[in-house]
């Protein structure tokens, strides 16, 4: 048995999604089911028609008798009849469906919802990073539930203990676009500026005018000496960044699972973040959220963990709590595998959302 993953663009890119994809394509291969890398053009989702083809051709290129792996980053963006083409049985990887972007025009993004739809019916199985992501795909897109499968992110528990700083340390992970919602952040910040805290945002940045926007945003509200803009920084800095923290947020507008929350959560850390996409199903009880784009709600709970220790210990500890019960790395890929193997057979038993034990 083996299989084909194919992932647009630098597998080792810092960032929740990439992070997932490659440490899934290094543990197959840990485990016995041999998994090749193939690289397509870094371009997706808005592949140029040369990228898109020579993505195409590669695809074309596994024999069928090999199971192929898409990420879909790329395959969302596929022509469906590109896709149809393709002798492999593929295997869809839906981390979150690319007309959900936050930001995207309307009009961009109901097309690309059916154009993902329409790629979908072509697939031998759909592979989710959450049950959310997985009911949209069924009651949005068509996917039958028995062609679905959930494989949560996996987790490492953290080697060392928390040291917080002082003033408290305010952390934020997330790539620098607008669907993270830094900016609600940084304006809620503003609105507690006479509290003692720090703050660090950590991510790659998308988008050079948005990043460009959020320093402009600390700039105007005085607090360029208390938010730091940290851009992407590699593993070891950011257990640093976690060991250091109070407290976690995300004013994210919409997650399809949200692996710094458990994260986060993982390091005892209290999370406020956002009632949308995936949210709530992974933090859990632990999780004090507010709705999206509301800078004053926001405000209002990281206040009460900044001026309340005894609502900091009790957030912390149900963080804990709801951690004890993430996946590890190796549960998540023995998922993966699970589904190579039947698509490899050739079966599909009814399989609603997670694979037999």
């Amino acid at each position: 048995m083996s299989a084909v993953f194919a992932i647009p663009g630098d597998k080792d890119q810092r960032t929740g999604g990439y992070i997932y994809d490659a440490t899934v394509l290094d543990l197959l291969n840990q485990i016995g089911c041999p998994t090749a890398h193939l690289e397509l053009p870094g371009s997706f989702p808005n592949a140029p028609a040369h990228d898109m083809e020579t993505a195409l051709n590669a695809l074309r290129a596994v024999p069928a008798s090999t199971p192929v792996i898409v990420d879909g980053l790329a395959l969302g963006a596929m022509p469906p009849e590109g896709v149809a083409s393709i002798a492999a049985p593929v295997i869809a990887l839906v981390h979150h469906p690319l007309g959900l972007e936050t930001g995207t025009d309307p009009a961009r993004a109901q097309d690309l919802i059916r154009n993902e739809a329409a790629v979908l019916e072509h697939v031998a199985h759909v592979i989710v990073t959450s049950t959310h992501i997985g009911e949209t795909l069924w009651a949005d897109f068509g996917v039958s539930p028995d062609r679905i499968t959930v494989a949560s992110p996996g987790f490492l528990r953290p080697m060392t203990g928390s040291a917080p700083v002082s003033p408290p340390l305010i952390l934020s992970v997330g790539l620098l676009s607008s669907r993270k919602g830094h900016d609600v952040l940084i304006s809620a910040l503003a609105q507690i500026a006479d509290l003692p805290w720090q703050a660090e945002i950590v991510g790659r940045p998308q988008d050079p005018n948005y990043t460009a926007e959020l320093q402009s945003q600390i700039s105007n509200a005085g607090l360029a000496n208390r938010i730091q803009l940290r851009g992407e920084v590699d593993g070891a800095a950011i257990e640093d960044a976690y060991r250091r923290a109070s407290m976690f947020a995300l004013a994210t507008r919409y997650e399809g699972y949200g692996m710094v929350l458990s994260e986060a959560m993982l390091h005892g850390l209290p999370v406020v973040s956002c009632a949308v996409g995936a949210v709530p199903e992974t933090v859990g009880y632990a999780g004090r959220l507010v709705p999206a784009d509301q800078p004053d709600a926001f405000a209002a709970e990281l206040r009460t963990l900044l001026e309340d220790p005894d609502q900091l210990a009790k957030a912390a500890q149900a963080s804990l709590e709801q951690s004890a019960g993430l996946p590890s790395w190796h549960d998540t890929t023995r998922h993966f595998a699970d589904v190579i193997k039947r698509v490899a057979e050739s079966l599909a038993p009814p399989f609603p959302f997670g694979p037999t034990k």
